[in-house]
């Protein structure tokens, strides 16, 4: 029988955490979620609620995930046998997969830019053109799943390899590439005239943005971009070997994903600003005004392409890791039926989410909640998936592991130990309650 994998190194398991981590929620949604909440002061918020509240969480799920060395339904079975803790992980499953069915539409959407991109076929020859071409790629039907079932493909091909073979030495070369591409077009935004308004907005702040309402989107923009809460980061720790220190790790994934956002925001404000458009354009920032930005700038064309290619290598270091739950508790200890199990669950994954792809189109009438199915999809799982999942696996290691334990597996310092140890019983269970209980008034109010 084939034994369990493992990744081969720290680094490589801190690329693949942080490729999980940083996805659309960086590049896509950080930049508009600040440019529309008063940027710098939204940024410093993010910045906080990461360090403070988010990374306890993450290093939670790490400590659960290397101490079950298993799938994590397997995993909380070992660590609360005859108890129902092992809940956490299907729901896990259920609420990746949800994600990952609406995720991979928006990949779809990548892949259909950046073929434009490439072939040069991304040339405005109106004012609303970028408008229109965004409308008319998300209301075809064909474009929209051939797309879509192209990005899944991508996905499956990389989880099949396994952990060393697919994920880790796909993370270890799209990372770097990822931060590489990123300098490119922050020096290039940064170069032109007006750019300084552009850096202002990102780290001058303008204290009327310090509300309530910024507090809670910013708490909400760090927790769901460190994909904390639908036991991503349990299953990726429990390939990890009891040698590496999981505080130094946890660490560094909350680091590349803020560096990330604040290049995302280098990247998108300066261009935004220089060229005489507003940053609060929503989550079409990308899609509508970003191509617009490129076409007027010397070698736009070129700059746009690596753009989407980089939209393209963040969002499948996030897909692989959502599609990786799913098939590490279908094959549980049946390591020899990787392979089979990843092209089953992404086929499944694909076809759950044609409605999401075909909510802007075919099926634009259709509407739960008032919402079109793509946006319930992405309601469901921020507003309700995510924190309760996340509100009790933060339960879990305060609560249902004993301090020893967790001492045990931290290899922390006393003082940081205590600070992690309140934080995952008091102040991220209180953060997390706030979270939910703000989507439950959005809903119903």
């Amino acid at each position: 029988m084939a034994k369990r994998d493992h990744f081969g190194s720290k680094i490589g398991f801190i690329l693949a955490a942080a490729g999980s981590a940083i996805g659309l929620g960086a590049i896509w949604k950080f930049p508009y979620m600040a440019g529309t909440n008063g940027g710098s002061v939204f940024l410093i918020l993010f910045i906080m609620s990461t360090l403070l509240i988010g990374l306890p969480i993450l290093l939670a799920e790490f400590v659960i995930g290397r101490r079950g060395q298993s799938d994590p339904v397997t995993s909380f079975k070992k660590q609360a046998p005859g108890k129902p803790w092992y809940l956490l992980g299907w729901s896990g499953l259920i609420f990746s997969s949800i994600i990952l069915s609406f995720y991979s539409v928006v990949g779809g959407w990548i892949l259909s830019y950046l073929v434009r991109s490439i072939f040069f076929k991304l040339k405005g020859g109106s004012e609303n053109y970028f408008s229109e071409l965004f409308g008319s790629i998300i209301q075809n039907p064909w474009e929209v799943i051939i797309a879509q079932g192209a990005f899944m493909l991508l996905t499956i091909w990389i989880v099949q390899g396994g952990i060393k073979g697919g994920i880790e030495r796909a993370s270890k070369w799209m990372m770097p590439l990822l931060f590489v591409f990123f300098i490119a077009l922050v020096i290039r935004s940064l170069t032109l005239d007006g750019a300084m308004e552009g850096i202002k907005f990102l780290f001058v702040p303008d204290w009327s943005y310090f509300t309530g309402k910024t507090i809670l989107l910013a708490l909400g923009q760090a927790f769901f971009s460190l994909s904390v809460g639908v036991a991503v980061m349990i299953t990726y720790a429990s390939y990890l070997s009891k040698e590496e220190r999981l505080g130094s790790s946890a660490l560094n994934v909350a680091l590349m994903n803020i560096g990330v956002s604040i290049l995302a925001g280098l990247v998108i404000f300066p261009a935004v600003f220089a060229l005489g458009y507003t940053p609060d354009q929503g989550p079409g920032l990308a899609f509508i005004i970003l191509p617009a930005v490129f076409e007027q700038i010397p070698f736009g064309a070129f700059f746009m392409i690596i753009f989407f290619i980089l939209l393209l290598f963040a969002t499948l270091t996030s897909s692989i890791s959502m599609l990786e739950i799913s098939v590490s508790i279908g094959i549980r200890s049946n390591y020899e039926l990787r392979r089979k199990a990843s092209w089953i669950y992404g086929l499944i994954i694909f076809l759950v989410g044609i409605p999401s792809a075909l909510s802007f189109g075919v099926l634009s009438d259709m509407h739960i909640l008032g919402m079109t199915i793509f946006d319930f999809a992405d309601f469901i799982t921020s507003s309700f998936g995510l924190p309760i999942g996340a509100l009790f696996t933060s339960i879990f290691a305060g609560y249902q592991l004993s301090k020893t334990e967790l001492s045990n597996e931290l290899l922390l310092n006393r003082p940081l130990f205590n600070a992690w140890y309140i934080i995952v019983r008091f102040a991220a269970p209180i953060a997390i309650i706030i979270i939910f209980v703000q989507g439950i008034i959005k809903l119903f109010l």
